[in-house]
């Protein structure tokens, strides 16, 4: 019973990060795609490209996540934002970012990026010995760039589309296909077996998601602000981001 519910708990914290993830990259790129035409080059798509069956029950997921957002994240993070600095809150990303190379190395490598591969693997290394465990990201003063590669970019390399649209309790945007990777991504990620009690794993999780919305703020409500629809607005940003990070 013990482990059903470390199970059920770590499946949602990674859900929480994840969403803030996805929908910080989306909003960057909803800010992009507003300054250039829809027209230019293989990343323009149109809405007719999207398949969304489920809109309505997407709808209702969107605006169950907004209300968890600016009513319980958006404070929460606005409040860890004050009491810790900025370049601490950098530090803890690159931390944690740090601690996910597995997933990065085994899609570099499954899209045949060996070279890629060997930078993350170095990236690890250095970072890990010289940089506190990742705090201060000494690889890319060096000229070693991680790709921030998942194994949903690798299947979309193989050629499988995005399916179907879906808008996740807690998560916020994604597909069929990116679901998949995240499961592989979640397995490939240490942090899902750090050892110790169910309070404590939680509570790191916690952590990176809390962490991660503070270096956020305010962008998912310029979003919503400017958008007609910001269900349709969400939604194209995020696929259009996905892919452009599959394209490159």
């Amino acid at each position: 019973m013990k482990k059903f519910f470390f199970v059920i708990t770590l499946f949602f914290s990674f859900l929480l990060t994840v969403g803030s993830v996805s929908i910080a990259g989306a909003v960057a790129t909803s800010a992009q795609s507003s300054q250039s035409s829809e027209t230019d080059g293989h990343l323009a798509f149109s809405t007719e490209e999207v398949s969304d069956p489920l809109e309505p029950v997407n709808r209702l997921f969107f605006e169950f996540n907004d209300l968890f957002y600016m009513g319980v994240m958006r404070p929460v993070a606005t409040v860890y934002g004050e009491l810790v600095p900025e370049p601490v809150r950098v530090g803890v990303r690159n931390m944690f970012h740090n601690l996910a190379m597995p997933s990065r190395f085994v899609s570099t490598m499954l899209e045949g990026n060996i070279e890629q591969s060997g930078v993350e693997l170095s990236r690890f290394g250095i970072n890990s010995l010289f940089g506190l465990l990742g705090f201060f990201d000494v690889a890319a003063n060096a000229g070693l760039k991680s790709n921030n590669q998942d194994l949903g970019q690798a299947f979309g390399r193989w050629g499988v589309d995005d399916s179907i649209y879906l808008v996740l309790p807690l998560v916020g945007p994604s597909t069929m296909r990116d679901g998949v990777g995240w499961v592989g991504d979640t397995l490939l990620n240490p942090l899902t077996y750090v050892p110790g009690d169910l309070g404590y794993r939680a509570a790191l999780v916690g952590h990176r998601t809390v962490n991660d919305a503070s270096l956020h703020l305010g962008e998912y409500e310029d979003l919503k602000r400017a958008a007609v629809d910001p269900y349709i607005s969400l939604r194209d940003a995020y696929l259009q981001r996905r892919r452009a990070l599959i394209n490159e």
